[in-house]
């Protein structure tokens, strides 16, 4: 059964940081594109950073140069290092596997996320 789950936010001021983890398991983690993706209330879901099968990233352009999208196959394991957060920031985010060329997810794979609140 696949199970993708995510920890690692929490509470932080404007300019902090904080590092996000997905942990997988009951897949083959390491030919999958993999994605991170962020929902706030009455706001649509959408896509902040994603990373290829052979390492290759993508960003939304809110996140870019601010975000750092990483993966360790060896142990199933998505990262998100968030550097410089904003307000805007706030949501909940969850990682998901993804259509590289698109950003779009795939799957039906939504976890309980981890909430990321940036405020001081």
């Amino acid at each position: 059964q696949v199970r993708l789950v995510e920890s690692g936010g929490g509470l932080v001021q404007p300019g902090g940081s904080l590092r996000l983890s997905c942990k997988a398991s009951g897949m083959n983690f390491k030919i999958y594109a993999m994605g991170w993706y962020r929902q706030a209330p009455g706001k649509q879901r959408e896509f902040v950073a994603g990373i290829s099968s052979d390492g290759s990233t993508k960003y939304a352009d809110s996140v870019k140069g601010r975000f750092t999208i990483s993966r360790n196959n060896a142990w199933m394991t998505l990262l998100l290092q968030m550097n410089s957060l904003k307000p805007e920031d706030t949501a909940v985010y969850d990682c998901e596997r993804m259509n590289y060329d698109t950003t779009s997810p795939t799957g039906n794979y939504w976890g309980q996320g981890t909430q990321v609140t940036v405020s001081s």
